[in-house]
């Protein structure tokens, strides 16, 4: 195959970034997205050129590092693949490929096509776990879940957090993401406990870092691992059930 390549390039958080044009002939269909960037810094440095910067971990779809806009999509023209997992036989052959970072404010550019989405880890840290008493762990079976709840819970789970959500949506909004990890938690009988706080403090932390959900769902189309929106309803349910419950209970404690 023959590919020609538009990839942003932007020397750090301030600078100005540009797209730059690189043609490579002869690659292979069979390579990843990824083996194609690594086989155009091999040539850079070669030319004794600056090696364009981007994220990745797994390249098995499960890490979300490997965030980037490819042709304006987030990951890429399939669906429910991550950017590792896209193949250049989904090209068609001599088309020129627009290789850019995830356009979001809560996403600043490091450098190149790799950003930083810390405000993402802020979520988690508000909210994102469980208590776990010491001791020995207790046995699997103590604890019944229906089998619904608990593969509701593993389809929210499913998220890698790579924030194609955020860079899809209009909005730069990040219910899906929250929604997901708040829903994980928030079914099972062990994250009930702390449903209530976990639901307002994940929601009010995200609302202070991105832009609020006008139901494009774009954020489901660009999900790597195809999380519903529907995940997205239960968080509003959650967080309204919230503002009252912890309105109740410190009006309890005074």
């Amino acid at each position: 195959m023959h590919l020609k390549l538009r990839v942003w390039r932007q020397a750090g958080p301030t600078a100005t970034g540009a797209f730059e044009s690189y043609d490579m002939p002869e690659v292979s269909a069979e390579m990843s997205f990824l083996e194609l960037i690594d086989e155009l810094n091999e040539k850079l440095i070669e030319a004794n050129k600056e090696p364009v910067a981007f994220d990745h971990d797994c390249r098995e779809g499960i890490c979300g590092s490997c965030s980037m806009m490819i042709n304006g999509q987030a990951h890429g023209p399939s669906r429910g693949t991550a950017t590792c997992q896209l193949f250049l036989r989904k090209f068609v052959d001599g088309s020129e490929i627009t290789v850019e970072p995830w356009r979001a404010g809560a996403f600043p550019v490091i450098r190149d096509l790799s950003t930083d989405r810390t405000a993402l880890d802020h979520i988690i840290e508000s909210g994102g776990f469980i208590s776990a008493p010491t001791g020995s762990a207790p046995d699997a079976n103590l604890i019944l879940v229906p089998k619904e709840v608990a593969d509701a819970a593993m389809d929210a789970a499913a998220c890698i957090g790579c924030g194609a959500c955020v860079a899809a949506c209009p909005n730069s909004a990040a219910q899906l993401f929250t929604a997901a990890k708040v829903a994980h938690l928030n079914l099972l009988p062990q994250g009930q406990p702390e449903r209530w706080n976990r639901v307002q403090n994940m929601v009010d932390t995200m609302e202070s870092y991105f832009g609020s959900c006008t139901n494009h769902g774009e954020c489901e189309k660009a999900c790597p691992k195809e999380i519903s929106i529907d995940f997205i309803a239960l968080l509003n349910k959650d967080y309204l059930k919230a503002q009252w419950k912890n309105r109740k209970l410190e009006s309890q404690r005074g």
